[in-house]
């Protein structure tokens, strides 16, 4: 006798129930939940294809602790989420192998006094090229900038820019590239890749610094706090 196909009463009604379940929702910490609460939206949410290492949610930054709690999502308002999405997608095009990689997206009044604090034996002169003042704030502060660098997914490795991120000294220094080059510090290859952040990042409205490589705003701090709202 050939076996049926067709399921019985019971089973029906028991496939019915589990299909009539809702799907469990992904808990959202208290940090995360915080930063929607005040108008901010997860990048990945806008561009899935771009990558997210948030190192101050966790011990590989300069200071060795994690100060994002269970935060994993990169944060910015939607606007500078959707401008770095067409950055990507306009890198992508050129290097289909190549995705955006972000360090670090907003960064909460008070995270930026911990990090301030975290440097405390570099002069206050000396300590605002690499951590803005929270006294004045920081265009992190708004959700107008970014700290990122250029993954290969072919290659599973993050383009060599000649340093790591966070890294304090001239060797990271934009203005000081043509010196290292000269110096021996810097590769040709090295500023090339970049030269092609920069310019990529350029393209779409983003403006880098002097001292950090991996460092664009989206805005003037005077613009930022017209328009956006101070994240604490």
């Amino acid at each position: 006798m050939a076996c049926s196909s067709s399921i019985t009463e019971s089973e029906k009604e028991f496939k019915d129930e589990i299909l009539k379940k809702p799907v469990l929702e992904i808990v959202i910490g208290v940090f995360e939940q915080n930063l929607i609460n005040q108008g901010l939206v997860n990048l990945q949410k806008i561009d899935s294809s771009i990558l997210v290492d948030l190192r101050y949610s966790s011990e590989n930054n300069f200071f060795g602790k994690d100060v994002y709690d269970d935060l994993e999502n990169a944060y910015l308002p939607k606007d500078v989420a959707e401008k770095l999405s067409e950055v990507n997608k306009d890198l992508k095009k050129k290097y289909p192998n190549f995705s955006l990689l972000v360090f670090d997206a907003v960064r909460p009044l008070s995270v930026q006094q911990i990090l301030w604090d975290a440097l405390d034996s570099i002069p206050v002169n000396l300590r605002k090229a690499y951590v803005a003042d929270p006294k004045a704030g920081s265009l992190h502060n708004y959700g107008c900038a970014v700290d990122l660098s250029i993954f290969d997914n072919l290659k599973d490795s993050l383009l060599d820019m000649g340093t790591n991120y966070d890294y304090f000294g001239y060797l990271a220094y934009p203005r000081k590239e043509e010196e290292m080059l000269k110096n021996g510090l810097l590769t040709s290859g090295q500023i090339a890749n970049r030269l092609l952040l920069r310019n990529a990042m350029r393209a779409v409205g983003f403006v880098s610094i002097r001292s950090e490589w991996w460092h664009f705003n989206c805005n003037s701090l005077d613009k930022a706090k017209q328009k956006y709202s101070l994240i604490k």
